[in-house]
C-alpha cells in the first residue's frame, strides 16, 4: 500500500515571480512578509521539515539536516486564482486567464440571469463580501432579490440570507449562472455566499458552496481514478474540479476541520490512494482581510497538528505540502498575488534534497502519476527520482 498526501495551504505564497509586476504585485510575499509583521513565527514541526531552507522566514531558521525535501514552485498559467493553481497542480496549463469584471458584469448577462431566476439582482459591483451585505443586505431581505458581485479573482458570486432565500434556492440559482457563464464569459467559479443575521451585524455562513467551470482536459485525478487509483477530496477540491476525478468528496468547516479529515482518511484508507486536500482559511478569513496576525496564528496551528499527520504516514507513504498562489495580508491589496509556492515532500523513504526552483506547479502532477506509476502527459516533471534512490532511471 501507498499513498499520497497532498495539503494545500491556500495562498501561502513564498514571494513574488519574475511576472509579478505584470499583476501589480510587485513586493508580494506572503510567508515571508506575515513572519516579519508579527515578529516571527512559531513553527517547529515544519523547520524541522525544511520550510525555512525555502525562503528567509523570521522564527523559522533553516534546518542543518532538513527532515523533508524542499523547494519551491513556478506558476506558468496566466493567472492567479485557486482554480488556475490546483488545475496547474494537477497537470493542465491554461494558456489565457479566466475573465474578470472589475466594471461589474455585462448588462446583457445579468438580464439574462435575472430572466433565468425570474427576478432582479443587487449590487453588480467588485466588493469585499462582508461590505456588500452590510451595504446591500437590508434591500436584499426587503425585496428577496439576490446580491450579485465580483472581486478581482473570476468569480460570479451570489449572496442571499438564508432566511430569506433558502439554500438549495440559492444553489439553483448558482447552477443557472454557471449555465449561462460559458463561452467569453466561462468565469472560474459560480459561489453561493449566504448569510444571516440582522442588519449591522451580518455573517456569512458556512454553507458556500463553489460552482466550478469544468476542467478543459484531463488532469492526473482523471488519470488515477480511471486506473482504479481512489481519489479523495477534503474541503473545495470537488468544487474546484467540478466533480471529475474524485472517487469522494469530504467537505469541511475550517482548518482544523479539514485536518481531523485528513488524519481521519489516513486512519482508514488502508489502500493505494491520493488525498488531496484544500485547507483555505489563510485565503477567505486572512489573506483576503489584510489580517496578518490571524494568518500567523492560522500557520502556527497548522504546525502544531503536523505531528498527527506525520505519525499516520505509513512506510510507503508520500506527503506533499504546496500551496496554489499567493495572498500577502500585509499588502494594500486584498487580492490574491502572483507567487512562488512552498514545496515539501515527506517520507519515510525520501531523501532530503533541495529540489530546486520546479518551472511549473505541474511537477507534482506528473509526480502522482510517476508514483502510482500510471500514465499522463503533462508540461510537468517527475522529481519522484530525485527523492526516492529506488526511482531513479
Amino acid at each position: 500500500m501507498k499513498r499520497l498526501i497532498i495539503l494545500v495551504l491556500d495562498s501561502v505564497g513564498v514571494g513574488e515571480l519574475p511576472d509579478a509586476h505584470l499583476y501589480g504585485d510587485e513586493g508580494s510575499n506572503t510567508l515571508g512578509n506575515v513572519a516579519k509583521a508579527v515578529g516571527g513565527l512559531n513553527m517547529p514541526h515544519a523547520q524541522k521539515l525544511g520550510l525555512g531552507n525555502i525562503i528567509p522566514i523570521e522564527g523559522v531558521p533553516p534546518a542543518a539536516q532538513p527532515q523533508a525535501a524542499w523547494g519551491k514552485m513556478a506558476e506558468v498559467s496566466k493567472g492567479k486564482d485557486t482554480t488556475t493553481g490546483h488545475w496547474e497542480i494537477a497537470g493542465l496549463i491554461l494558456d489565457r486567464p479566466f475573465p474578470t469584471y472589475p466594471n461589474g458584469f455585462p448588462a446583457e448577462v445579468i438580464a439574462e440571469f435575472e430572466r433565468r431566476i425570474g427576478r432582479k439582482t443587487l449590487g453588480n459591483y467588485p466588493a469585499s463580501g462582508t461590505v456588500i451585505i452590510d451595504e446591500l443586505g437590508p434591500q436584499h431581505m426587503e425585496t428577496g432579490f439576490p446580491i450579485v458581485y465580483t472581486s478581482a479573482d473570476s468569480v460570479f458570486q451570489i449572496a442571499a440570507h438564508e432566511e430569506i432565500v433558502p439554500l438549495e434556492l440559492l444553489y439553483d440559482w448558482c447552477r443557472a449562472a454557471r449555465e449561462l457563464l460559458t463561452g467569453p464569459h466561462a468565469v472560474a467559479r459560480v459561489i453561493a455566499r449566504p448569510f444571516v443575521g440582522q442588519p449591522g451585524s451580518f455573517k456569512r455562513t458556512a454553507n458556500r458552496h463553489d460552482f466550478s467551470v469544468a476542467p478543459f482536459g484531463p488532469t492526473v485525478l482523471d488519470a488515477l481514478t480511471e486506473n482504479a487509483i481512489p481519489v479523495y477530496g477534503v474541503g473545495k477540491i470537488y468544487d474546484i474540479f467540478a466533480g471529475r476525478g474524485i472517487t469522494a468528496s469530504v467537505p469541511t468547516k475550517s482548518n482544523q476541520d479539514g485536518l481531523d479529515r485528513v488524519v481521519e482518511l489516513m486512519s482508514t484508507k488502508q489502500e493505494d490512494c491520493l488525498i488531496f486536500a484544500n485547507l483555505v482559511d489563510f485565503d477567505m478569513l486572512w489573506g483576503h482581510r489584510n489580517d496578518a496576525h490571524s494568518y500567523a496564528r492560522g500557520l502556527e496551528e497548522f504546525d502544531a497538528r503536523l505531528p498527527e499527520i506525520l505519525e499516520k504516514l505509513e512506510p510507503e507513504d508520500l506527503l506533499i505540502i504546496l500551496a496554489d498562489h499567493g495572498c500577502d495580508p500585509t499588502t494594500p491589496s486584498t487580492d490574491h498575488s502572483r507567487e512562488y509556492v512552498p514545496l515539501l515532500v515527506v517520507g519515510a523513504k525520501v531523501q532530503p534534497v533541495n529540489l530546486g526552483i520546479r518551472q511549473t506547479f505541474a511537477d507534482v502532477a506528473k509526480t502522482a502519476a510517476h508514483f502510482f506509476k500510471v500514465p499522463y502527459n503533462t508540461v510537468g516533471v517527475s522529481f519522484l527520482g530525485e527523492i526516492l534512490p529506488e526511482e531513479r532511471s
